[in-house]
């Protein structure tokens, strides 16, 4: 069977042909609804209403897993992908940092600590069999660490292409930061910027929330310089006034795409008056 009269999402489908059956779920639409089954049996494309929503269940399935896989493929879970990695390898490279300092000092008077130390060791040459394994170890850290290195740059290289607003006002890291905690550009071009203020706070907001700490100013944003190097007491404001451009650079980001340096320049007039004014008093 080829063209089919009927309307439907099975309308032009072959009743074998599930992907193209996954295709008109996600593009197809109808003006009204109908009696699908008994129209899909009536033009020979069932056996019976089983038939049918068994082979509606195919292509649903086959629609979603390519709507998942497209949705996974696009820049900014790309952007988000990398820049968990690059922190995923900080911490376990300072982690395992530690553990090589920790088991050097039990070797060398002159055992230091940090992923430096971590790097000079890894360059040694072993003598005996227990420092062929911290020295091996060693050399896990500064892969680690380079390759943290690695996707910094990566990430540096892609938040401009992906969110060009964001990553001019937040820089390119703390952009893609942003993005992975909001679940995708186009998730944190909906929130609201009160909600952008404190993305990384969540433990000391629900803490606020069962009336056991204040309510938090800031949460990861709080790393940008204009809210880092303010005076405390116009920190919270600062913080306000960066989380509502970041929403805007977020949402024409997500919906045109374009660079628009205005964004940029409007923000650091709003943060020179507000260190002003703490400067005033």
């Amino acid at each position: 069977m080829t063209e089919l009269d009927a309307d439907g999402w099975f309308a032009g489908v072959s009743p074998d042909d599930a992907d193209a059956g996954a295709r008109a779920i996600r593009e197809g639409n109808a003006d009204t609804p109908s009696d699908w089954p008994q129209q899909a049996v009536e033009v020979d494309f069932a056996t019976d209403e089983s038939d049918y929503y068994a082979k509606l269940r195919t292509a649903s399935i086959r629609a979603t897993r390519e709507a998942v896989t497209e949705r996974e493929r696009a820049d900014d879970r790309q952007l988000v992908h990398a820049v968990r990695a690059m922190d995923d390898c900080e911490s376990e490279a300072n982690e395992l940092a530690e553990r090589v300092a920790e088991w050097a000092g039990t070797l060398y008077p002159e055992a230091r600590t940090g992923i430096d130390y971590a790097r000079t060791l890894a360059d040694s040459d072993p003598e005996t069999t227990v420092e062929e394994r911290l020295v091996s170890l060693a050399q896990r850290v500064v892969d680690l660490a380079d390759e943290r290195d690695d996707l910094r740059t990566f990430v540096e290289r892609q938040a401009p292409a992906v969110a060009p607003n964001l990553a001019d006002l937040a820089g390119p890291v703390l952009a893609a930061r942003l993005i992975a905690l909001a679940g995708g550009l186009e998730s944190l071009a909906k929130m609201p910027g009160g909600t952008v203020q404190v993305l990384g706070a969540e433990n000391a907001l629900f803490a606020h929330l069962r009336g056991h700490a204040s309510s938090p100013k800031h949460g990861i944003i709080y790393t940008h310089e204009y809210v880092r190097n303010t005076a405390h007491d116009q920190r919270g404001s600062a913080a306000r006034t960066l989380s509502g451009k970041l929403v805007i650079a977020a949402r024409i980001d997500h919906y045109s795409g374009e660079h628009n340096p205005e964004l940029k320049e409007e923000l650091d007039r709003r943060m020179e008056a507000i260190r002003s004014r703490g400067d005033d008093e």
